[in-house]
Order: C-alpha cells, then sequence, then structure tokens
C-alpha cells in the first residue's frame, strides 16, 4: 500500500514528490479550490487499498473497518483535533437496505472513538436516490450528487458555528466531498474537513 505522507498539499491532500515549504498548495487546489478546507488521507487508491475498499464495500468484510478507521486516526490528526463532531458520507435509504450498511460511516464511528470525538451520522442525510458514481465523468458525477443532501431542521443547531469533520472511504474526483460540504455551510458549518481511506492520484503529481 502506497502511503500518502509529507510533503502533501495542505488543501488537497496530493503528495508532492519533494518539500515546497509549510501550507503549500497543488497546481490543482489552486486553479479549483475545494469548498472544505482540508483533505487528508492515508494512501493512493492503488491496487492494495482497492482492494481494501472493495473489500470493506462489496464484499462484507466489516472487519476492515476497525483496521482502516486505525489508519485514518493516524492520518488525520490535524483535522481530527480541530473537528467538534464527526459524521459519514450518508447513503439513500435504497441503497443501504441493498447494501445493508453504510461503510462510510463504520470508518467514521472508529475514527470518532480512537478521538473520542462525537460521532453525529443523522446530521446529514441523502434526501434523493443517485447513480452508482463509477463509471461517470467529472461533470457526470457533479451533476449526480447536486442537491442530493440536505441536513436536518432538528440538526441545524448542532451544524451551526461547528467544524465538521467529514469521512468517505474514497476520494476520486471530489464531486460528493464538494456537495456535502456545500450542504452543511449552507446550514452554518464554520468549516469543513474531510478524511478518507485512500484518494486517486494522478501519475506526475
Amino acid at each position: 500500500m502506497r502511503l500518502i505522507e509529507k510533503p502533501y498539499c495542505a488543501r488537497l491532500g496530493l503528495p508532492f514528490a519533494y518539500d515546497l515549504g509549510p501550507n503549500a498548495l497543488s497546481a490543482e487546489a489552486i486553479a479549483e479550490p475545494p469548498p472544505f478546507d482540508r483533505l487528508r488521507a492515508v494512501a493512493r487508491f492503488d491496487t492494495v487499498a482497492r482492494s481494501l475498499v472493495h473489500g470493506l464495500k462489496y464484499r462484507d468484510r466489516t472487519e476492515l473497518a476497525r483496521w482502516m478507521g486505525a489508519w485514518m486516526a493516524r492520518a488525520g490528526g490535524d483535522v481530527i483535533a480541530e473537528a467538534d463532531f464527526i459524521l459519514p458520507v450518508p447513503l439513500h435509504r435504497w441503497r443501504l437496505w441493498l447494501r445493508r450498511f453504510n461503510q462510510s460511516a463504520a470508518l467514521a464511528a472508529v475514527v470518532a472513538a480512537s478521538a473520542d470525538k462525537p460521532f453525529v451520522p443523522m446530521a446529514l442525510k441523502r434526501v434523493r436516490a443517485t447513480a452508482q458514481q463509477v463509471g461517470l465523468s467529472a461533470n457526470e458525477r457533479d451533476r449526480n450528487v447536486r442537491g442530493a443532501f440536505q441536513v436536518p431542521a432538528d440538526y441545524k443547531p448542532i451544524v451551526a458555528g461547528r467544524r465538521v469533520l467529514l469521512v468517505d472511504d474514497v476520494y476520486t474526483t471530489g464531486a460528493t466531498a464538494r456537495a456535502v460540504t456545500r450542504a452543511l455551510l449552507r446550514a452554518g458549518a464554520s468549516g469543513v474537513d474531510v478524511l478518507v481511506f485512500a484518494r486517486v492520484v494522478r501519475d506526475g503529481i
């Protein structure tokens, strides 16, 4: 597994070939700043990391969540420390019924417990079913999840003024993370950070 360690982009967590100094940003972060503040990832989404993610997500290897979550807790130390609470990317109720569990929630629960941070999965809902993101282009992914997430009215006072840490299994184009972040910011969150097990890194980064 190819771990992502410093030096990396302070915003998107993209690894650098050499140290560019504190708070250095990648060209991608400068050209298209995301709505979230920081992204942290354990590893590149390559052969080993992909096998682990798919084992948890599609093959009912739920025991992997504890191990993967522990790695995430170490990789995301800075964003975890500043979070007021932790929540996962939610599944639509029909997808949850089909899959039987939310892999992002399993990872987020481990991260929250390891850091003694509140785990608040009900603070975000997926209000409409979306197509699987796999196989879609970046633009199609953005359209697919646009407006799909919402903070329930009962949870808006909990979100307002708080820094939220969003947990997911994989970061590919960032469409889901951006859509969730916008929903949280609309509800009054003071800021959003993202922690994933693996992220896509293009060759040459």
